[in-house]
């Protein structure tokens, strides 16, 4: 990948990941929303698994298929007015 491409891909998820933190911060955001985001960054940053890592390809697909369902599942839990304020703060 060229360096270009990679500034691109890195400077779009920082602002992603910003945009989610602004939004996590806010106090129109539900507690159950901030709640569910709390327990799947400490699930994530865990060393404990459902199906542990040493297991071939079974230990690292229950973290490709928890990661995205829950940050779904957290992006349907904020209102989008904050969204949306949350991502004009971190353009």
């Amino acid at each position: 990948m060229s360096n270009f491409r990679r500034s691109n891909v890195l400077g779009l998820l920082s602002k992603q990941v910003d945009t989610f933190k602004r939004a996590m911060e806010d106090p129109r955001t539900p507690r159950s929303a901030k709640i569910l985001g709390v327990a799947l960054l400490a699930y994530l940053a865990s060393p404990i698994d459902l199906i542990p890592d040493f297991i071939p390809v079974l230990g690292q697909i229950d973290d490709l298929i928890i990661a995205p369902v829950g940050l779904y599942a957290l992006y349907r839990m904020i209102p989008r007015e904050v969204w949306n304020d949350a991502k004009a703060k971190a353009a």
